[in-house]
């Protein structure tokens, strides 16, 4: 039986990088290429696979990472190949806080990039995030845990349970607790 792929997913700047870095911690394999390399916006890493952003047009190179985890944006998880389990753990962070660190991801850069204005992207992230919930659900190789962001920062133990028991993998809870660093939560949204 083949193992499922474990896909760490969510919006860009939703914590992915940080549960990846968890899994990693945990003692999971990771498939990454480290091209990206870490800045001020990700200081521990992006922990990316070049491969993935191709997906539509070939995803073969998932033929070989069942069992290891692979971080794959919301928006690419419909070209997913059905002829594979999978295993999604699914970031999900308020949407002010997520538009407020894009925002500054790409002012840092230096980006000329026009920022569409928060209310109307607040509106098309959430139709995607409804949209890509329907379509895990619909999927009979997929099973899925949502992980919020702010609730990892603030019990980081409880949720690396969580992501044990839904892998099914006797992960270093220890260990991935460690990885947590608070001081990362910069885009804090009050409600």
């Amino acid at each position: 039986m083949e193992l499922p792929i474990i896909v760490v997913s969510g919006l860009p700047r939703s914590g992915t990088s940080m549960m990846m870095k968890m899994l990693e911690a945990g003692g999971v394999d990771l498939v990454v290429d480290h091209k990206r390399r870490p800045d001020k916006d990700n200081p521990k890493g992006y922990f990316e696979y070049e491969k993935v952003k191709k997906i539509k047009d070939d995803a073969s190179w998932l033929d070989d990472v069942g069992g290891k985890g692979v971080k794959i944006v919301s928006l690419l998880l419909y070209h997913l190949p059905q002829t594979h389990p999978y295993k999604i753990v699914f970031m999900e962070r308020h949407i002010q806080e997520v538009l407020d660190s894009q925002r500054k991801m790409f002012e840092r850069s230096g980006s000329q990039t026009q920022m569409i204005d928060d209310s109307v992207l607040a509106e098309k992230f959430e139709a995607h995030l409804k949209k890509v919930s329907a379509w895990i659900q619909r999927q009979p190789n997929v099973e899925c845990l949502y992980i919020r962001y702010k609730e990892t920062i603030q019990d980081p133990l409880s949720k690396s349970i969580q992501v044990r028991e839904f892998l099914g993998k006797d992960l270093d809870i220890n260990a991935m607790v460690q990885v947590i660093d608070g001081s990362l939560y910069r885009n804090r949204h009050h409600v």
